[in-house]
């Protein structure tokens, strides 16, 4: 371990939190961004966080798409939030589904991705977050013991059972954004 100050992380959900859920987003061309989310990843940036990507992609069990496939729609993503000046410090996903693959350490709301970025760039998770729109993403945090924020896009947190209890609940990845790096109040 280095010893450089450990990290703040802002690690984010895919589908629901930065892009717009759809069925399945296998190729480039399905995948559009959220209003406002390339900003919010600026501002996550500027505030001197790391803003890490952890999603879940049984599409690559499946077999609906391949790994390659996968990258290319990432690199859209990345190309998408450049457009508003936002950068992706990582991306971490997990390929598999227990119904495909048998279980894993990695799927959320297991902690192994962020448990890979905390090794690979020295986090401090106590002072990190997760934001998401899922209940896994809530539980994720949790299991990884950071911060959870839970956002009204996607499935808007429909999943979360009565000990899935956020943080901080906000309508955009924005809203979580300016409360994690300004310390405004959470929307609850």
């Amino acid at each position: 371990m280095s010893d450089s100050p450990a990290a703040r992380a802002i690690f984010l959900d895919r589908d629901g939190t930065l892009n717009v859920e759809v069925d399945a987003v296998l190729t480039p061309d399905h995948l559009r961004l959220i209003d406002g989310a390339g900003e919010a990843v600026r501002r996550i940036n500027r505030a001197g966080y790391l803003a890490i990507l952890i999603t879940n992609q049984a599409v690559v069990a499946r077999g609906d798409c391949g790994a390659e496939d996968l990258r290319r729609v990432h690199e859209q993503l990345r190309l998408l939030l450049a457009r508003d000046g936002g950068r992706l410090d990582a991306v971490y996903y997990c390929p598999h589904h227990p119904d495909f693959t048998g279980a894993c350490g990695c799927r959320k709301p297991a902690p192994g991705m962020i448990l890979q970025a905390q090794s690979d760039f020295n986090i401090d998770l106590p002072n990190s977050w997760v934001v998401g729109d899922s209940a896994k993403d809530i539980r994720l945090a949790r299991n990884a013991g950071a911060h959870a924020a839970l956002v009204r896009t996607g499935k808007a947190g429909a999943d979360a059972g009565p000990d899935d209890r956020p943080d901080g609940i906000f309508d955009s990845l924005g809203d979580a954004v300016s409360f994690i790096t300004g310390g405004n109040s959470p929307n609850k």
